[in-house]
């Protein structure tokens, strides 16, 4: 996790840095958004191919060789000469949008065999506030790095955090390199035992489907994992939220800029700075709090974790937009902040819960649709920026991910009524 926090430090760092410096190589605005956009779909096709890959290949191989690919790619980037450094920032924007998207889907299916799965929770919960510091930090030290030591630092500082990063995964003990052991039946009548997360009504299939998917050729496992999660209706919709989720997400990363201009129009990056700073913070908090949980209770927030911290999340992001004092604001940021990290924790926690022949199409299929969510977002969410006021536009999108995440509460909350009746079986 330290090699993750590190690693994602770089990225942070870089998301200012090289947006920076395409508009700097370019001298156009259009070029940071197709940058994006590039890299954006590089991580959408990453995630419709990840299940194929770690079906293939160990987790671990797959974690190392997408830091070291990463690496390279901005070694790359800092030997280019001036004729090619637009070719290598088109190298570096597909590099580090379907490798970072590959090392994250390794990564959350492959806990469970690092930890074990009474301590899904408690890694989640760790490497999310690895990253949270890491955005703190990055996003704090990228405009002293490149105003002071340049471009070509920052880039070598990110190159040398992927390394460290690849150093970690390859020293890093996993059972069987994070393939995944097929769970076996439990009880007298040979009936698979639900998941830790099966009482709340959103239960993953069952071990015959991971064997059913483990016989099928490659090339069919992703139609396996969506019906997997056709027959788990809940588990399908909290993907889908995931997406409608994300969408929200571009709305106030879009908006956020404009708003602040709005506020202070000769220091538009101080209350960026200063919202993004509480969020991570919020962040940071709900970990702690989350790991005491599950310390002290030996459960996890579960799915219906999801669905309230999207409720609350979704919320505090539309209050941030709606004028409150300053004062105000930053206790919403931190709210929302806190919120997103218990959303982050059980969302992943959860799908964990798969059976291992699913879990890495499932996280693959995630990140798909979280592409997608964002991807989609960017470009509806600018264009309506230039005809509507900020509070708005992430109103409306962040309205639609209230509304889905009712339904899915309401999806869960079912069944749950149901085990606790008194004359439920």
């Amino acid at each position: 996790m330290t090699g993750y926090a590190v690693s994602s430090y770089g990225t942070f760092l870089n998301m200012v840095a090289l947006n920076l410096f395409v508009y700097e190589t370019t001298g156009r605005a259009l070029a940071m958004g197709l940058f994006m956009a590039v890299r954006l779909a590089s991580g959408f096709v990453a995630g419709l191919t990840a299940g194929g890959l770690l079906a293939r290949f160990t987790a671990k191989s797959v974690m190392l060789w997408t830091n070291i690919a990463q690496a390279a790619v901005m070694l790359l980037l800092i030997f280019a000469p001036d004729g090619l450094r637009t070719a290598a920032l088109v190298a570096v924007s597909v590099v580090v949008g379907s490798c970072g998207t590959l090392f994250m889907v390794s990564l959350r299916s492959s806990i469970p065999e690092m930890v074990g799965e009474d301590r899904r929770s408690w890694a989640n919960s760790l490497s999310i506030t690895g990253r949270s510091l890491a955005m703190v930090a990055g996003f704090a030290s990228a405009g002293v790095v490149v105003s002071l030591v340049g471009y070509t630092a920052a880039f070598v500082v990110d190159m040398a955090t992927f390394a460290v990063c690849a150093v970690t995964v390859a020293l890093l003990p996993i059972a069987g390199g994070g393939k995944g052991r097929p769970e076996k039946a439990s009880g007298a009548d040979g009936a698979a035992s639900p998941g830790p997360d099966a009482a709340d009504g959103a239960a993953p299939p069952g071990p015959d489907a991971a064997g059913a998917a483990a016989s099928r050729p490659a090339r069919r496992r992703m139609p396996v994992a969506l019906a997997a999660l056709a027959g788990a209706p809940a588990l399908g919709l909290m993907v889908a939220l995931r997406g409608v989720d994300a969408l929200g997400s571009s709305s106030h990363n879009a908006a956020l800029p404009v708003y602040s201009s709005e506020l202070d129009a000769s220091h538009p990056a101080v209350f960026v700075s200063a919202f993004w700073c509480l969020w991570a913070l919020g962040n940071i908090v709900a970990q702690q709090l989350i790991q005491r949980y599950g310390r002290r209770t030996g459960r996890s927030v579960g799915a219906p974790g999801f669905g309230y911290g999207t409720c609350v999340m979704s919320g505090a992001f539309i209050l941030a937009f709606a004028g409150f004092p300053l004062t105000a604001t930053a206790v919403i940021a931190l709210v929302a902040g806190a919120a997103d990290g218990l959303t982050e924790v059980s969302y992943t926690s959860h799908l964990q819960t798969l059976p291992a022949g699913l879990r890495a199409h499932a996280f693959g299929l995630s990140a798909t649709v979280e592409n997608l969510g964002f991807g989609a977002g960017m470009i509806l969410v600018a264009a309506a920026l230039d005809h509507y006021s900020p509070l708005t536009v992430v109103g409306w999108s962040h309205g639609v991910a209230l509304v889905v995440a009712a339904v899915f509460l309401f999806r869960v909350a079912g069944p749950r009524r149901t085990a606790s009746s008194p004359s439920a079986p």
